[in-house]
């Protein structure tokens, strides 16, 4: 049995609990929506709250930052979050094992879809600059990456897909007010699944929401959320290919 690790926050002091919380209120900002603030953070579980900035944000609003401590802890012996099985390579490598085991370019086509116009989390994977001195998939020789933007209407994506014979959807979904991401990831695997499609794509989600248990409920192949490169996708799309073709010839 795996020995059980306590955590805490840490702030000053090692298990201290120190942490800080930031929100917006509906209200704007005087001494009352200040101590509203204070209480809140109380009702939150927060140890002796300070509310160490307010600010007036205009229109009836007011935005807080409270310091205060954490009495809770976890055990990070009992945490195992889900992931992809699969190893990062580095992009020469990626290109390499494409042009071995597939023989031709590897299909990529991203999008943001349905009414997601927030296109920085396609481009930074999609995009020959990449993003943080990671180089996008335009950039890899033996990926053809199309890049369909914001706002893509998930039957317009499936045509596409059709039409460039994909080997892999990539999907980036940033916007998620009320939950919307789950709507639009749904009704794009579903349309796959109706088109008889879903087993001949690579189908992979990304966003700051996102994780790989989430895409695989949603009934997507992987899931990745910030921190993620180009050459994660791309790594994982090519292992995908690799086990999906070995399948097929067993």
């Amino acid at each position: 049995m795996q020995q059980a690790k306590w955590i805490k926050p840490y702030g000053d002091t090692l298990d201290d609990g120190r942490v800080q919380l930031s929100f917006t209120l509906p209200v704007a900002m005087d001494d009352n929506a200040k101590e509203a603030a204070r209480r809140l953070a109380l009702a939150m579980g927060l140890e002796e709250p300070a509310v160490s900035h307010a600010q007036d944000i205009g229109q009836g609003f007011s935005f807080y930052v409270v310091y205060g401590q954490c009495k809770h802890r976890v055990d990070l012996s009992t945490i195992k979050v889900a992931k992809p099985d699969f190893e990062v390579l580095d992009k020469d490598e990626i290109n390499r094992l494409i042009a071995e085991k597939m023989g031709r370019k590897m299909v990529v086509l991203g999008a943001c879809i349905e009414t997601d116009a927030h296109t920085v989390g396609i481009d930074a994977i999609m995009n020959m600059k990449g993003y943080n001195g990671h180089k996008g998939l335009e950039s890899y020789h033996e990926i053809r990456a199309i890049n369909l933007g914001a706002q893509v209407d998930s039957e317009d994506l499936v045509a596409r897909a059709i039409d460039e014979r994909a080997d892999v959807i990539l999907v980036s979904q940033v916007v998620t007010q009320k939950n919307i991401h789950l709507d639009n990831l749904t009704r794009l695997s579903d349309i796959l699944e109706a088109e008889g499609l879903r087993e001949k794509v690579i189908l992979v989600v990304g966003g700051p929401r996102i994780s790989h248990e989430l895409a695989k409920e949603l009934g997507y192949d992987a899931g990745f959320g910030p921190g993620s490169y180009a050459e994660n996708v791309a790594s994982f799309a090519i292992d995908e290919w690799i086990k999906r073709s070995a399948r097929k010839a067993a």
